[in-house]
């Protein structure tokens, strides 16, 4: 096992065993993603930064709006998990399954694409292919017999297809990033996670899946 492969892994483990404590203890979900929120801005804001100069007046302009934009989607989301945490504790569920979607996807994508390797699936992102997309849908799609009885309002057709969706988002949410990252020819959005690259490079799908995966559940 190689150097780069086990701070991986125990990069891995730490972020489960925070998500873990962030479920149980409120406490440790409102500062994790208090400091979570902040560190990603940071990303957005240094991505942004290597891709619009900053010598005309239309360039700083459009480099601020998107910074305000980004402030206000994280900070807006910051405030939904709030609400859900104490207002409307049922949701919360929904809100680890979206998240746990999301991950999945991400490995899915990873072991598949790995694995069986194949025809690209885009050029935003040449590591990405048709296959890895294929194993972000079946590795995702393991959580709805273990999540079928407890989302009891949801069928299991229902709940595959919420979860296809949800896959779906995470993943041109992952295309997005992937996106900013080639406009800014850099590899990471920062080095803060070993093996992993920065907030923003393991959030990327989760900070899209999120939303979706509440409205689809609250209104589906």
């Amino acid at each position: 096992m190689n150097i780069e492969l086990k701070k991986r892994i125990s990069t891995s483990i730490i972020l489960t065993s925070l998500l873990t404590a962030m479920y149980f203890f409120s406490f440790v979900m409102i500062i994790s993603l208090l400091i979570i929120t902040v560190i990603v801005w940071i990303e957005f804001y240094a991505l942004i930064s290597k891709i619009i100069p900053n010598d005309k007046f239309k360039d700083k302009f459009f480099r601020s709006f998107y910074k305000i934009i980004a402030l206000f989607y994280l900070s807006l989301l910051i405030y939904i998990i709030f609400i859900i945490e104490s207002y409307y504790p049922n949701l919360k569920l929904y809100l680890l399954y979206s998240v746990l979607v999301a991950i999945l996807s991400d490995i899915g994508g990873l072991v598949f694409g790995k694995t069986f390797k194949g025809k690209k699936l885009t050029k935003i992102s040449p590591n990405k292919t048709i296959s890895g997309s294929i194993g972000s849908f079946i590795f995702s799609l393991f959580l709805v017999p273990f999540f079928h009885e407890e989302l009891i309002n949801n069928s299991f057709f229902k709940l595959a297809l919420i979860t296809i969706l949800i896959s779906i988002i995470s993943q041109l949410g992952d295309l997005f990033v992937s996106y900013l990252k080639r406009k800014a020819k850099v590899k990471d959005t920062s080095d803060i996670l070993p093996g992993h690259g920065g907030f923003l490079d393991r959030v990327d799908g989760i900070i899209f899946a999120i939303p979706v995966g509440i409205l689809l559940f609250s209104f589906f």
